[in-house]
């Protein structure tokens, strides 16, 4: 056995400050040397094994065999997810039919600026609520370049807009996962980051519009940003409050959809946006007239995409590959004996456990696997040649070679991260700024999931250390444990892993550092703001104005 050490140097700060530089590294490549996604993802990668094998002592199998799970994992599901996804949406571009349904949301509003709240925001909830792991952004951020948008401009409203439904991403998992490896329910968590996240919620709308037309269009556009952005966050704290955490992503964007759709039908802005062509949109998105059964066929795809990830995710479906089920047999495990014998260590778990060694690939039960089905669908219903539909799952492959290996590192990257406690290590430094920790909370999350790309992976890995440092603290437990995964949900937007499924969504690979430049600034100063919240709610809390377990209990 091997167990993981999280203060190698004997000194917390300096062991963080080593652990810390293959972010470090990545920023500069990203953001100073403007370096390709995939060999800034390979320098990180090259750094933090190193600082793995001669800083943590990790075996060098133990390393390899980390790396080599994290890439597997980068391309099963993530990476089948993301493929799937495009080759649906070039299939709908390729039959003519995704200009019907550009025209359609055109008709029901040509202004770019609601365009972008109705499917960076509402409908890439909804994709985040029923499938996450990146597929939201490479679905949304490609519908709004087909709508004139330019490229990093769509990657990055979509990337902003995914942060309001993170917490709650793949019917809750995030939080689920979290409940069941601290001990603590679900519905506490859920209620506790659904107190805390509708003020997000209700200021992403604003921020998109304010990003694309400044203060004039959030002027403009206040009246459907509020309901678009009040609807959701409305919703999102009922049913995380009283429901638990699968729900609120689903029915908050489906609310939040039909409200906006019927409002616009009794108000317009007073002057419609379209972007310059100067700055790459397209200037002339005029609507064109078509009957209903070509709109219908448009959004047929789409309409069946959300039937099948419905289905995908029921309880009754997962059991049919679960041990017992009668398709078990279509899900393939095997051990990697390399990661056998990993041991995390305390603080970071409440007592050492072995870290998961078995490699699960399920060849039907994989959203990626979904959507395919989806795509094959579309491929009969609009009528696409089986040739076509080939040649283009070619071109998906091709265009997205240079994507899939910054995925495979990137995730990699993660993988030892985590594995030899260079991630723990940077946790573990600011638990030591006592109540100062508060803040700090949130920023915890934020750090996992930018080394993981995933909220579900960021609070399996800090939840014990949230826990533990509550309880040192005095402070209630669960709204540590919600703040990593609120911290942890503008973290999305600047993950490598995210970064590479953006880009790859809407031609920009290659350009990974541009779309970095985009949205860091905006989440470190989100991820300040949510860690002032968090301050303020846990002060609140043990000076006894605010009583945090009162209004978490079921």
């Amino acid at each position: 056995m091997w167990f993981q050490v999280y203060d190698p140097l004997n000194n917390q700060w300096l062991s963080a400050l080593v652990a810390l530089s293959p972010i470090i590294l990545f920023f500069v490549s990203l953001v100073f040397l403007n370096l390709k996604g995939h060999i800034a993802g390979f320098l990180t990668v090259l750094l933090a094994t190193l600082i793995a094998l001669f800083v943590y002592d990790m075996p060098f199998t133990n390393a390899i065999a980390s790396l080599f799970y994290g890439a597997l994992y980068g391309l099963w599901p993530i990476a089948w997810i993301i493929i799937a996804a495009i080759f649906l949406y070039k299939l709908t571009v390729k039959s003519g039919y995704f200009d019907i349904l550009r025209e359609s949301i055109i008709t029901i509003t040509p202004d770019q600026r609601i365009q972008v709240i109705l499917i960076g925001f509402c409908f890439g909830a909804f994709l985040e609520g029923a499938i996450g792991f990146g597929g939201p952004v490479a679905i949304t951020a490609a519908l709004l370049v087909g709508l004139g948008l330019r490229p990093l401009y769509a990657a990055g409203l979509c990337m902003i807009a995914n942060t309001a439904p993170v917490a709650f991403g793949a019917v809750g998992i995030p939080i689920i996962a979290m409940a069941g490896a601290v001990g603590v329910p679900a519905l506490e968590i859920s209620s506790m980051a659904g107190h805390m996240l509708p003020p997000l919620s209700v200021f992403i709308p604003f921020f998109l519009v304010f990003l694309m037309d400044g203060f004039k269009g959030v002027k403009e556009t206040c009246p459907v940003a509020l309901v678009a952005g009040g609807s959701f966050a409305i919703v999102q704290y009922l049913t995380a409050t009283k429901l638990g955490p699968e729900l609120p992503d689903i029915a908050s964007a489906v609310v939040s959809i039909v409200v906006v759709a019927l409002f616009l039908r009794v108000w317009k802005p007073k002057n419609v946006f379209k972007f310059d062509e100067e700055i790459g949109g397209k200037a002339n998105l005029e609507a064109k007239s078509y009957n209903a059964g070509e709109i219908i066929l448009a959004w047929l795809p789409f309409v069946i995409l959300i039937f099948a990830i419905i289905v995908w995710t029921q309880p009754w479906f997962k059991a049919l590959f679960a041990k017992d089920g009668i398709l078990n047999f279509l899900v393939f495990k095997f051990e990697i004996t390399g990661l056998v014998g990993i041991m995390q260590n305390t603080p970071v778990v409440l007592e050492p456990k072995a870290i998961n060694s078995i490699f699960t690939f399920p060849l039907i039960n994989t959203v990626g696997t979904s959507i395919f089905l989806v795509a094959i669908i579309t491929m009969i219903i609009l009528r696409v040649k089986v040739s076509t539909a080939v040649k283009t799952f070619g071109e998906t492959l091709n265009e997205m070679k240079f994507a899939i290996l910054t995925i495979a590192l990137v995730v990699g990257f993660a993988f030892i991260s985590n594995y030899s406690g260079i991630s723990a290590s940077l946790a573990l430094a600011l638990a030591q700024t006592g109540d100062a920790f508060a803040f700090f909370s949130p920023v915890v999350g934020w750090i996992g999931v930018f080394l993981t790309g995933s909220d579900t992976s960021s609070n399996l890995l800090f939840g014990g250390l949230q826990q533990l440092t509550a309880r040192q603290l005095d402070i209630p437990e669960v709204l540590f444990l919600a703040a990593n995964s609120v911290g942890g949900v503008v973290g999305k937007m600047i993950s490598p892993q995210s970064i590479a499924i953006a880009c790859a969504a809407v031609g920009l690979v290659g350009k990974e550092s541009d779309l970095f430049k985009f949205t860091v600034k905006y989440s470190i100063l989100l991820v300040i703001a949510i860690g002032i919240f968090t301050y303020a709610l846990a002060m609140l809390h043990k000076s006894g104005v605010i009583d945090l377990l009162a209004i978490t209990a079921p």
